[in-house]
C-alpha cells in the first residue's frame, strides 16, 4: 500500500511538472508574436504563420485564426494521438492561441532582423517546454502526420518542410520577399532553441579510452575523478584481439584531468570524446525528476 501511495504521489508530481511546462511554454512562445513577429510582418511557417497572413489580409486575430484551423485537425487526429497526449496538446493549443491575442505585450522592436531573431528565440523556448511537457500545439506537425498516414511514401519531415516553405513563400508574395527571408531565419532559430531546450546545453562528455594499461586508467579515473567507469568488450578489426574499452561520463571541466591521467598511463592510448545529452543517474541528473516530461 505504501508503495502504491508513493507511486501515486510521484505520478501526481510528474503531471504537475508537465502542465507547468506546458503553461510556461505557451506564455513564452505566444509572447513572440505580439512582441516581435506580428509588428514586423514575419510569418514563421506553420498554421500560426497562415493565421498571421490572414491577420494582415483580413484582420483576423492571429491566435483566434490559429485555433480555428487547429480544431478540425484535433477532431480528425484525436484517435491516433492517445488520450493523455491529445488532452495535453489541446490544453497547449488553446492556451498558446489565447495568449497570442490576450497577452498585454506591445512591439519591442520594429527592426525585422531583431524581430526574427528574438521572436525565434522565444518561440523555440516556448515550444521546447511544451514538447518537454509531452504535448504539442497541433499545427502543421499534426497535419503532416495525418497526411503521412494516407500517403506513407511521403515522410513527415518532408511534409513539414513543404508546408512551411509554402507559408513562407505566400508571405513573401503577399508582403515582400525580404520578409520571407526573415521568416526563414526565425524558423532556423526556433528549431535550434527547441533542440537546446529538449536536450539541454551539453555540459557532459562521454569518453571512450582504448589502452594497453586499461586497469591503471580505470583505477585512476575512479580514485582521482571519483567517477564510475564501464568496461566494454571490443575486438580489434585487424588483429582480432580483445580490446577492453573504458567508458566514463565526465563534466566538461574534468576532461582535461582525464587526458592527463591517460597520457601518464599510456601515451599510445586511443581516446575519443563526444557530447552526452540528458545524463541521468548517480552523480548527474535525477532520473525520477525528468520521467514525467517524457510520458504521454
Amino acid at each position: 500500500m505504501e508503495m502504491k501511495r508513493n507511486q501515486s504521489r510521484l505520478r501526481g508530481s510528474e503531471r504537475a511538472v508537465s502542465y507547468l511546462q506546458i503553461i510556461l511554454g505557451s506564455v513564452i512562445g505566444a509572447a513572440a508574436y505580439p512582441a516581435f513577429l506580428v509588428p514586423n510582418t514575419i510569418a514563421p511557417g506553420g498554421l500560426t504563420g497562415i493565421a498571421m497572413i490572414a491577420h494582415h489580409v483580413f484582420g483576423v486575430p492571429v491566435g483566434l485564426g490559429s485555433l480555428l484551423m487547429n480544431i478540425p485537425l484535433f477532431i480528425v487526429g484525436y484517435r491516433s494521438m492517445g488520450r493523455v497526449f491529445a488532452f495535453r496538446s489541446l490544453v497547449a493549443t488553446v492556451l498558446f492561441s489565447a495568449c497570442i491575442d490576450l497577452l498585454p505585450a506591445g512591439a519591442v522592436t520594429l527592426n525585422p532582423l531583431l524581430g526574427c531573431l528574438f521572436g525565434g528565440v522565444l518561440m523555440g523556448i516556448g515550444l521546447g517546454l511544451i514538447l518537454r511537457g509531452s504535448a504539442t500545439t497541433g499545427g502543421t506537425d499534426m497535419a503532416a502526420r495525418l497526411i503521412h498516414t494516407r500517403f506513407p511514401h511521403l515522410s513527415v519531415g518532408a511534409l513539414l518542410l513543404g508546408i512551411d516553405f509554402c507559408v513562407v513563400l505566400a508571405a513573401g508574395f503577399l508582403f515582400e520577399v525580404e520578409y520571407a527571408l526573415y521568416a526563414m531565419i526565425a524558423i532556423f532559430v526556433t528549431a535550434r532553441l527547441i533542440d537546446i531546450v529538449m536536450t539541454g546545453l551539453s555540459r557532459e562528455k562521454a569518453c571512450y579510452i582504448i589502452s594497453q594499461n586499461h586497469e591503471i586508467v580505470k583505477r585512476e579515473v575512479m580514485e582521482k575523478l571519483e567517477r564510475g567507469v564501464t568496461m566494454l568488450r571490443a575486438e580489434g578489426g585487424y588483429s582480432g584481439e580483445d580490446r577492453p574499452v573504458i567508458l566514463c561520463i565526465l563534466s566538461a571541466q574534468e576532461v582535461g584531468q582525464l587526458k592527463g591521467i591517460v597520457r601518464q598511463a599510456d601515451e599510445k592510448a586511443f581516446v575519443f570524446i563526444t557530447d552526452a545529452y540528458d545524463v541521468l543517474g548517480e552523480g548527474f541528473g535525477n532520473l525520477m525528476e525528468t520521467a514525467g516530461a517524457n510520458r504521454s
